[in-house]
């Protein structure tokens, strides 16, 4: 690829107490963000620390902030995000960092315990396999969430995570809606109860950041919306 100028790329170094460090990187066309970090790390800095893995959009691993704002840097073209050729690329929010461009994503999964995210089954290997209908109301409120490949940048995109370290964040509500939605669970009043808490999905304020920069186009937002709903009819009858 022919070079076309150089990149100003501001980079974080160290854990929570680091800095920012500058490096000139050669900018090529159809560049990613990702494609500048890892030409940093082999080329100009190997002690360099970040994620990545399937580098085509499929793993969420390489997410990071750039310039601000939450991407997976795979996905992310230095012509659209950089037009000035300055890039500051930094961790993802709301999660500890272990090193550089690294991030404990401890939490964000503790997070999904809470929350129940898991599906609990109803039959066994012998029962008769459930048919599932594809255009029931049900169905379809679990298939709008369900992509969600655990990226983390909605969580690192929240404010209310940014307020409140308790809050179970977007992708584990969305998580629990999706399973609400499942006819074959068998965990769901136990689920509800656990996302009604003070630090569930009551406490969503409804700005809609994880929709917004959903790399999936998932609305978590919508699915934190129906939990609100499920748990108010349930506590109206007594189920809660």
């Amino acid at each position: 690829m022919p070079t076309m100028s150089a990149l100003n790329v501001s980079v974080w170094r160290g854990a929570a107490d680091g800095r920012f460090e500058t490096f000139e990187v050669p900018h090529s066309t159809n560049q990613t963000v990702l494609d500048v970090v890892t030409y940093i790390q082999r080329l100009l800095d190997s002690t360099l620390s970040y994620r990545f893995a399937c580098r085509v959009g499929m793993c969420g691993s390489c997410a990071m902030t750039v310039n601000g704002r939450p991407r997976w840097t795979c996905r992310t073209h230095v012509t659209k995000v950089a037009p000035d050729l300055r890039l500051e690329i930094a961790p993802l929010k709301n999660l500890p960092v272990i090193k550089d461009l690294t991030v404990d994503m401890s939490d964000f999964f503790t997070k999904w315990q809470r929350a129940k995210g898991r599906f609990a089954p109803t039959k066994t290997r012998s029962d008769p396999v459930e048919k599932i209908i594809p255009d029931s109301q049900a169905r379809q409120a679990a298939d709008a969430g369900i992509e969600c490949i655990n990226c983390a940048v909605c969580y690192a995109a929240c404010d209310v995570v940014t307020w409140n370290p308790d809050y179970l964040g977007p992708a584990a509500l969305n998580r629990a809606w999706t399973l609400q939605n499942d006819t074959r669970d068998g965990d769901q009043r136990q689920r509800l109860r656990a996302v009604a808490g003070d630090a569930g999905c009551h406490a969503c304020h409804t700005h809609q950041s994880c929709q917004e920069h959903c790399p999936k186009n998932l609305n978590p937002t919508a699915s934190i919306a129906g939990l609100k709903a499920a748990a108010f009819r349930a506590a109206l009858t007594g189920k809660l």
